[in-house]
């Protein structure tokens, strides 16, 4: 069952609610707190059988969502990545939960899949980095250049490079020149040559030749999917955990470069009283996946709240069509560099003008300090509509227009000439693209009231 049985409220009537109700009449608040929490975390994994919300319903929306982000974090989804076939774990999920809520097909096969396919480097087996004896924590203490092939070495020499003494491009394709692959390489200040040549990090690692190089983090370590290899293996370490001097590393990296890697856009439509044009609520499903055997980019945050927000809305209007039919699409390889929304807009499965407005779900993870709107300033009529439920209601605390960018998959639509918001939300912790955004430190504040708005704010487009 969805959340919505009626239009904001719940009917609880199953057994382990029944059992819950009861055990609360005895227990204080802050223990039938523990004992729903571990329910929720001793759930059985997605794809095998059927998740909670089937077994016991939600009293709120936040709790809802919850579970569903649960569900799409569990440790069978890997990451809904491109190791251990996680994204396609997820791809089953949501075409279950599309299912349970009476969404209807909208390809012309009669599934909810679109399938295609792009190139991606992946990182599957055991990764392991070791500095003067001590095994480092993939993930937390390292990150691995996404883009990098496999490497083998344990007894190679270390050599460091200051780059703060290099003043120009001359001195940097002088030191390039420098670089052998016999040695393992340590890079100190190496942000400052990339500010000197105003180039990104990924640019200039790029050039190196091939070998083994590591750069100390200052800052939080992120990761991302690259769609390419480049000569160089690169390991990006916690600046804390690196000696003055080096004396011995052992690195060994195992990566598989996959040309055409499988993937599938989920889409599924409420037919309306008008069936030929659509409100599309978007999102993206994919995350990063796996780093190796061990480190695992749950996506919590990005995008689990996005796409757990976007099966609450399907959950609302399955059982309440509009005037307009509303279509539902979660996309995969967003973190790719946007190619499921890419390749829907090739591909259409209705006419790109029938979409009469098209809402992409961003993060979707705390709402305290309000949520942003992309295109807010490009579309002001439909943003003044959002404004003005949200004052009356009070749903969040603030709205803040934004104009154009091409940061998530509403931007290909956008181009085409389909009018679209993305949205996202301006509270939390702000992990991203790293091993911390994770459930349990997902706090999902306010996310009931933000779903209210954006289901008032859809039906006033009808």
């Amino acid at each position: 069952m969805g959340f919505f049985d009626n239009q904001y409220s719940l009917h609880p009537n199953s057994i382990l609610f029944l059992i819950m109700n009861t055990i609360s009449r005895f227990l204080c608040p802050a223990v039938l707190l523990i004992a729903l929490n571990a329910s929720a975390q001793q759930k059985p994994f997605p794809g095998t059988v059927k998740k909670p919300a089937t077994v016991f319903k939600a009293r709120t929306e936040q709790e809802w969502l919850k579970i569903q982000v649960d569900s799409l974090t569990g440790y069978k989804m890997y990451g809904r990545g491109y190791v251990n076939n996680g994204k396609e774990t997820a791809a089953r999920y949501i075409v279950k939960e599309f299912k349970e809520f009476k969404l209807k097909p909208i390809f012309k096969d009669g599934t909810y899949q679109q399938g295609f396919a792009f190139p991606v480097n992946t990182f599957p087996g055991e990764q392991i980095l070791e500095i003067d004896d001590k095994k480092l924590r993939p993930g937390e203490e390292y990150v691995i250049d996404p883009s990098s092939p496999s490497f083998s070495a344990s007894n190679l020499e270390v050599k460091k490079v200051n780059f703060a003494k290099i003043k120009d491009t001359t001195d940097w394709k002088e030191t390039l020149a420098t670089i052998d692959s016999t040695h393992i390489w340590y890079f100190d200040n190496f942000k400052s040559v990339c500010s000197l040549l105003q180039l990104r990090r990924d640019q200039m690692v790029a050039q190196l030749p091939r070998g083994c190089y590591l750069i100390p983090e200052e800052n939080r370590l992120t990761w991302n999917v690259s769609r390419q290899t480049m000569a160089a293996t690169v390991f990006y370490v916690k600046e804390s955990l690196m000696p003055k001097k080096i004396k011995s590393v052992k690195a060994e990296v195992k990566s598989v470069f996959i040309e055409r890697c499988s993937s599938l856009n989920i889409s599924g439509v409420v037919p309306g009283e008008v069936k030929d044009t659509f409100l599309a609520i978007t999102t993206h499903y994919d995350h990063l996946g796996m780093m190796g055997d061990s480190a695992t980019f749950a996506g919590a945050s990005d995008n689990a709240s996005g796409v757990a927000m976007l099966l609450s809305i399907a959950s609302y209007f399955g059982k309440f069509p509009q005037h307009y039919s509303i279509l539902f699409v979660a996309f995969a390889g967003e973190n790719a560099g946007l190619m499921g929304s890419e390749f829907f807009t090739w591909q259409p499965p209705v006419p790109l003008k029938n979409i009469k407005f098209l809402t992409n779900l961003g993060i979707m993870s705390d709402f305290s300090t309000g949520m942003t709107v992309v295109n807010g300033t490009q579309y002001p009529i439909e943003f003044d509509q959002m404004d003005k439920i949200n004052k009356k209601e009070e749903f969040v605390s603030e709205i803040t227009p934004k104009g154009q960018a091409a940061n998530s998959d509403h931007y290909h639509f956008s181009k085409l000439g389909v009018p679209a918001f993305f949205i996202y939300s301006n509270g939390g912790k702000a992990h991203f693209h790293d091993v911390f955004d994770s459930p349990e430190l997902l706090s999902l504040t306010n996310t009931g009231g933000a779903n209210r708005l954006l289901i008032d704010f859809i039906k006033s487009l009808n």
